[in-house]
């Protein structure tokens, strides 16, 4: 589809960045947002006007809403929303402050919802389209010290997952992309909330395993051609992951979770009473 028309937001680094560039090889359109959008005017140099930069911090909801209606009106039409803005953060769950927890589902939950509520009447117009919620490893999974990253993800997941259902009858499709680890700036960028020393045993086995985590990251380049896979196929997942090793934490992840509701199945089975 060389007249498919993207709207990507977080496009100024890392996945969304190469996502935007592999829908522009491929003679696509992108209408890109980004907190600072200079940092596309090499993208825009070297592909012109099938790049639209747009201005946009997705915390702010009528700005969504006005860069969604944007990039639809400068390309007439939108055939795949990635919402890809976020960001992670660290911090155990004690020393998190209340801007942070806040600034962070602002951004990777909220954002995404503002994006897609602007987008999807335009979608129910044309009666097609396809969003792609830029989830994580960490919306299946939860890890000490991300705790207010997981709680954002997995927020998306339940939205997302209950919004597939609901725009399937107007022909819009619904993925969950679940990447792993991949060799972006994500790791180093994130902010740390204030360390309380009570959590500096736990905070070296985390640094350490993370360290250990980063010998194995994936190829971001590699990942455009998994979107492509995606957004092309007649019939695309619901959940899909990025990278080798995510499927094979949450299956060891999914067998703990069964044995142990198995092992209170007659605490739950007495907990519904005789009726």
């Amino acid at each position: 589809m060389s007249n498919r028309v993207w709207l990507i937001t977080g496009a100024s680094r890392g996945l969304g960045r190469q996502w935007a560039i592999g829908a522009l090889e491929r003679g696509e359109r992108v209408a890109a947002t980004a907190r600072d959008v200079s940092v596309l005017a090499d993208l825009r140099d070297t592909y012109g006007e099938a790049l639209e930069p747009i201005r946009l911090d997705v915390t702010d909801r009528e700005a969504c809403f006005a860069a969604v209606r944007a990039a639809h009106d400068r390309f007439g039409r939108l055939d795949v929303v990635v919402n890809n803005a976020g960001y992670g953060q660290y911090g155990y769950v004690e020393e998190l402050s209340e801007a942070e927890a806040r600034t962070q589902m602002d951004t990777n939950f909220f954002g995404a919802l503002w994006i897609t509520q602007a987008a999807l009447p335009y979608l129910r117009a044309q009666g097609s389209g396809h969003i792609l919620q830029v989830s994580s490893i960490g919306g299946v999974l939860a890890f000490p010290n991300l705790s207010v990253y997981h709680a954002s993800k997995w927020a998306l997941e339940g939205m997302s997952q209950a919004l597939a259902g609901e725009v399937e009858p107007f022909g819009i499709r619904v993925t969950l992309v679940e990447p792993g680890g991949f060799d972006t700036d994500w790791i180093g960028a994130a902010p740390q909330a204030a360390p309380l020393a009570a959590y500096d045993a736990q905070r070296a086995r985390f640094e350490s395993a993370r360290t250990e985590r980063r010998m194995d990251l994936g190829e971001p380049e590699a990942t455009r051609a998994a979107i492509h896979a995606i957004v092309d196929a007649a019939d695309p997942p619901r959940r899909v992951f990025l990278g080798r090793n995510a499927l094979q934490w949450v299956k060891a992840e999914y067998a703990d979770r069964l044995a142990e509701w198995e092992r209170w199945q007659p605490v739950s089975v007495a907990a519904h009473g005789t009726a």
